[in-house]
C-alpha cells in the first residue's frame, strides 16, 4: 500500500452520520497512516471535525443556494485529484459530486442513483447491520473487512470548557430529537430526574440552542435543584467532553447517543418508534438499549420518525418504565 494515497469521504447527511463516518478516517488512517484524508459534509457539522488529527481538511457545503455551491464544491474536488472518493450517501447530489470529482477510484452504494459512474458500487445491505459495518464495506477492498468505531477528538480546551462542571459524579442527559416520535416525553423524563437525582452530584441536559426552552422546562418540573440547563451553551465536542466523564448518559436514539459512542462514554439509548437493527445503536463499550416491552404490531414505523404518531397513542414511549432505564446505573 502507497503512504501518497489521497482520500475523501463523503457524507452530507445529518450530525449521527457524520459521527459514524468518522469509523471509515480511523481505518483509512490505520493503513494509511501518512496519507492525505478529507472529508466532505453539511455546513452546520463542520465543528465535528474541528481539529481532527487524522483530516488534512474538512470541506464545508452549504445546501443554501445548493446548486451554485454545488459547482464550487465540484471545482474544488476536481482539482484535488484524489486516489479515492468513497461516498457513504445514498442521495443525488453526493452522486453528482462523486461522478465528477475526476477520482481514480470512485466507490459508493449501489441505491445512489449515479452510482453507475462508480468505480466500485456496494451493495447497500439495511437490517441486521450496523452502519458502520455497512460502511466499511466501502472501504475493505483496500484495507480489511473489520470495522472499527467512530471517533471524535475534544481538545484541550474543549476539556477546560467543561471542567467546573465536572465535579464528583453526575449525569447527562440527553431529552429532545429533531422528531417527535423518537423522542420520549418530557414528563418521562421528568420523572427520571426524579428517580435519580440521589445518586449524584449533578444532571446536565444537553442539547442544540433550539432546545434549550424544552430542557428549561424539564429543570424546572423537576423541581430538582442540581439540574443544570447546559443545551445550546456547549459545541458539540465540548459536549461529547462532558459526556465522556459522566456516571451514565441517557439518550433517545439520536445524534447524542452518537456523540456518546465517539468517545466510548456510558450510554443508555432509549428507542421509541425506532428499532436498533435499523443499524444506528450505541457503540460504547457500556451501552445498554431500552425499548418498549410491549407487542406493538404499529412498531418501528418509519426509520426516521415523525412529528407525531401515526396511530395517536404514541404507546411506543408512553410504555417504557422509568425502571427500565435505572436498573444498569
Amino acid at each position: 500500500m502507497k503512504s501518497e494515497q489521497s482520500f475523501l469521504v463523503i457524507q452530507t447527511a445529518f450530525i449521527g452520520d457524520v459521527i459514524l463516518a468518522t469509523a471509515l478516517v480511523e481505518k483509512i488512517h490505520q493503513f494509511y497512516p501518512n496519507a492525505p484524508i478529507d472529508f466532505l459534509l453539511r455546513k452546520g457539522n463542520e465543528s465535528l471535525l474541528l481539529n481532527h488529527p487524522f483530516l488534512r481538511e474538512v470541506i464545508v457545503f452549504d445546501k443554501k443556494n445548493k446548486y451554485r455551491n454545488l459547482v464550487r464544491i465540484v471545482s474544488k474536488i476536481r482539482s484535488a485529484h484524489y486516489d479515492y472518493v468513497i461516498n457513504v450517501q445514498r442521495f443525488a447530489t453526493t452522486g453528482l459530486i462523486a461522478a465528477f470529482s475526476k477520482g481514480k477510484n470512485r466507490i459508493g452504494f449501489d441505491k445512489n442513483p449515479f452510482s453507475f459512474f462508480n468505480t466500485q458500487t456496494i451493495k447497500h445491505q439495511v437490517g441486521s447491520i450496523h452502519e458502520v459495518d455497512r460502511n466499511q464495506k466501502l472501504i475493505a477492498t483496500f484495507t480489511d473487512s473489520t470495522s472499527v468505531k467512530p471517533r471524535l477528538y475534544p481538545t484541550k480546551l474543549d476539556d477546560e470548557r467543561v471542567k467546573e462542571f465536572k465535579v464528583g459524579m453526575y449525569y447527562c442527559l440527553a431529552p429532545t430529537s429533531v422528531w417527535f416520535t423518537k423522542q420520549w416525553p418530557a414528563e418521562k423524563w421528568i420523572e427520571l430526574i426524579q428517580s435519580i437525582h440521589a445518586q449524584v452530584n449533578s444532571i446536565f441536559l444537553l442539547g442544540a440552542p433550539a432546545d434549550h426552552h424544552v430542557c428549561e422546562s424539564i429543570r424546572l418540573a423537576s423541581g430538582v435543584s442540581m439540574v443544570v440547563n447546559l443545551a445550546g451553551k456547549l459545541s458539540f465536542l465540548q459536549s461529547a467532553a462532558l459526556m465522556k466523564g459522566a456516571k451514565m448518559n441517557f439518550v433517545n436514539d439520536s445524534a447524542p447517543m452518537h456523540l456518546a459512542s465517539a468517545v466510548n462514554a456510558p450510554v443508555t439509548a432509549i428507542y421509541c418508534s425506532t428499532v436498533p437493527s435499523f443499524g444506528f445503536g450505541p457503540l460504547s463499550d457500556r451501552s445498554f438499549v431500552v425499548e418498549t416491552e410491549e407487542k406493538l404490531d404499529c412498531r418501528p414505523c418509519g426509520l426516521h420518525g415523525f412529528r407525531d404518531c401515526p396511530k395517536g397513542h404514541f404507546k411506543c414511549a408512553q410504555s417504557i418504565r422509568i425502571d427500565q432505564l435505572i436498573t444498569n446505573n
